[in-house]
């Protein structure tokens, strides 16, 4: 059987790759405890794209699973707009876009674009706004940086010392509960 990467893995390993072990510790617990204000928002906006009720367009599919072989990642997309061949990543609340967002998007491109989907735009949604982020769409050295990145993200020693940012650190819902660091995130 072949170990996919999870596409929401990738923007977890560029914020902190130990975060994505404290994810996996405190996963199916009470995420009242665990989540902050942030993440407690986001989910809520996305439960309409979980549950597929997002939009009744046929031209709209909302919360594919999708797969590429060739990179060796899966996860789901938010929206893809067939009519306008337009992929659209949504976010609560979109400040800045972040490079592990995008390598995000840029994977759910690959994947969509090897199950054979026609995709001539990228974007980002953010709600709270209502504004779109149009991304460029990845071309083949931006592939070679997402392979790369996934060949790290593959080589990744757990062992390594982390590396500590405290402004990252802050920002972390997992920040209280992290034995490597003593500062306390923003939502406590």
């Amino acid at each position: 059987m072949y170990d996919y990467i999870l596409l929401s893995t990738l923007n977890d390993f560029v914020f902190c790759p130990y975060s994505i072990y404290l994810h996996n510790v405190y996963m199916g617990g009470d995420e009242e405890l665990v989540h902050a204000v942030p993440q407690t928002r986001g989910k809520a906006a996305h439960k309409t794209i979980d549950q597929k009720n997002y939009s009744s367009k046929k031209d709209e599919i909302s919360s594919l699973a999708v797969f590429c072989d060739e990179l060796g990642i899966a996860g789901k997309i938010d929206v893809y707009k067939r009519n306008k061949k337009l992929l659209v990543e949504r976010k609560y609340q979109l400040n800045t876009i972040y490079q592990g967002q995008i390598y995000q998007l840029w994977g759910q491109y690959f994947c969509m674009m090897e199950m054979g989907y026609e995709i001539e735009e990228l974007a980002f949604y953010a709600i709270v706004t209502n504004k779109t982020f149009p991304v460029a769409v990845p071309n083949e050295e931006n592939k070679k940086e997402l392979a790369g990145f996934i060949q790290e993200f593959k080589e990744f020693n757990p062992e390594t010392k982390i590396t500590i940012n405290e402004n990252k650190c802050t920002h972390c819902i997992y920040c209280n509960l992290c034995d490597k660091t003593e500062v306390t995130n923003v939502y406590s």
